[in-house]
């Protein structure tokens, strides 16, 4: 699975981001993007991103809410 782009990260979205702390579990932290902390377009780890809770990580995936029922 590969990480989003800066592109598909913008503020307001919900995403599951791994902290630092977490990385050897991979434990993930769903939250919605108050600011983007990583300027360029890619990073192999993800983008950093800081979450309205002030929690800070690395962009895993870009949660999308399923209309279908």
């Amino acid at each position: 699975m590969s990480v989003p782009p800066r592109s598909a990260v913008r503020l307001g979205l919900t995403v599951d981001i791994v902290q630092k702390h977490h990385q050897g579990s991979g434990q993930l932290t769903r939250g919605v993007v108050a600011g983007l902390l990583t300027g360029s377009a890619t990073h192999p780890h993800g983008i950093k991103v800081r979450l309205t809770t002030g929690e800070v990580g690395r962009v895993q995936a870009v949660v999308t809410t399923d209309a279908g029922g």
